[in-house]
């Protein structure tokens, strides 16, 4: 087979594999139905649609910004590579996609102007698509129809749904279901005799899923005239143009992190240089990972629970902090320390991190890498560019979400 005919059916079987992995990952957050698990159809797919092309669209926007770019400096790159994800419950059915490099780059200039052309031209078409998603609202009717346990509560519905007495009335109603509709099938197998069902067991505690909006989407929501159609942060994910628009900020946000070679640490590298970069991504990388195991384990957890859990911990935090390529015991150091401050200091002041963030720590750390490699050529770069630097991180801060999905 011709190469280039190769490289081409990888990149849009990729692409393929990704819309479809996508599509289903979307019906799953807009009506919870989810292939070979439950009913599903072609207008349940149509339905994923939704989500998925606007998402795929913006990071199809975000790689080819990049690859553009690079061809424009005359830089050898690839095509966008998709990657998929099983569109498992709370799965969004991708890890995004990637172009890679095929040569050294000889200048920050170059460097800079690769790393931010992404999430700039990813940004402004995810801009576009919430403008869409926030003017374009359904009414009340189209929740509703998802939640019909809501519309007996009408407009007010969120003063009543979100409390525990109505959770655990819907839990038991579903129990109650399940039993009734499991004796049915006994009676059916002829089983009836023989048949039991668990005992319903109430819940302390009922979780919900809960989507932490950044400051961009608050600050377009001020502008709904209709404030009552405005999604409730538990409801967004219904709303398949505002997720979509909701992940693309937050895979910018993520990619303008300024570590290693991130399109962040691209933009950082040309700002500063090569010194200045590995010290301030030192400091990032170490917050980061101060952030989000805050109260992760605390003195309150069970002695039995902490026997376990505390060397492990320090054991994923040493393996982490290995890519500050420290020696063995500056390494151990760190970790000791980064544990002792997150153990301790939720103790006198009510803070908590965010452990969903452990996971992409231990990818920076071990995979992406913390520093940015020197280039040849480490030229100041021109006033324009430094203010495009800026804007980047104004970007970065409107569309982070600390804690960006809520279980609880």
């Amino acid at each position: 087979m011709d190469y280039k005919l190769k490289k081409y059916l990888i990149h849009s079987g990729l692409f393929i594999i990704t819309f479809f992995t996508a599509t289903v990952a979307g019906t799953w957050w807009i009506n919870g139905k989810i292939l070979f698990f439950t009913d599903y159809n072609w207008k349940d797919f149509e339905l994923g649609m939704a989500y998925s092309i606007p998402f795929l669209l913006i990071l199809t926007v975000h790689e080819f910004g990049h690859y553009f770019t690079a061809k424009y400096h005359k830089v050898k790159t690839t095509l966008p590579y998709y990657i998929p994800i099983p569109p498992f419950p709370m799965s969004i059915g991708t890890m995004g996609a990637i172009i890679r490099i095929k040569e050294h780059i000889k200048s920050t200039k170059i460097h800079f102007d690769i790393g931010i052309s992404g999430p700039i031209a990813g940004f402004v078409i995810a801009v576009g698509a919430l403008i869409y998603g926030y003017s374009t609202l359904p009414n009340l009717d189209y929740l509703f129809q998802i939640h019909p346990e809501y519309e007996q509560f009408g407009e007010n519905y969120e003063d009543h749904v979100y409390t525990w007495e109505f959770q655990e009335q819907m839990t038991h109603k579903a129990y109650q279901e399940a039993r009734a509709q499991d004796s049915i099938n006994a009676v059916n197998d002829g089983e009836i005799d023989s048949w039991s069902f668990p005992e319903y067991q109430k819940q302390s505690e009922i979780p919900n899923i809960s989507i932490s909006k950044p400051l961009l989407m608050v600050f377009m929501e001020s502008f709904v005239s209709d404030q009552k159609l405005v999604p409730n942060s538990r409801e967004i994910m219904h709303y398949p143009v505002l997720m979509a628009g909701f992940l693309a900020l937050l895979v910018t946000a993520l990619n303008l992190l300024p570590i290693g070679q991130l399109d962040g640490g691209h933009v950082l590298y040309g700002m500063v240089g090569f010194h200045w970069h590995k010290r301030i991504a030192t400091w990032f990388f170490l917050g980061f990972l101060l952030y989000a195991g805050m109260g992760y384990l605390t003195p309150y957890d069970g002695i039995d629970e902490l026997m376990w859990n505390v060397p492990l911990y320090i054991g994923f935090l040493y393996i982490t902090l290995r890519g500050l390529k420290k020696s063995q015991q500056e390494t151990l150091m760190y970790a000791l320390i980064l544990f002792s401050v997150q153990f301790v200091v939720p103790m006198v002041i009510p803070v908590q991190g965010y452990s969903g963030w452990l996971f992409f720590g231990l990818i920076l750390g071990r995979f992406i890498g913390i520093y940015h490699p020197p280039s040849v050529d480490e030229q100041a770069l021109s006033l324009e560019r430094k203010l495009l630097g800026w804007l980047a991180l104004i970007i970065f801060i409107i569309s982070f979400s600390p804690a960006p999905i809520i279980i609880g």
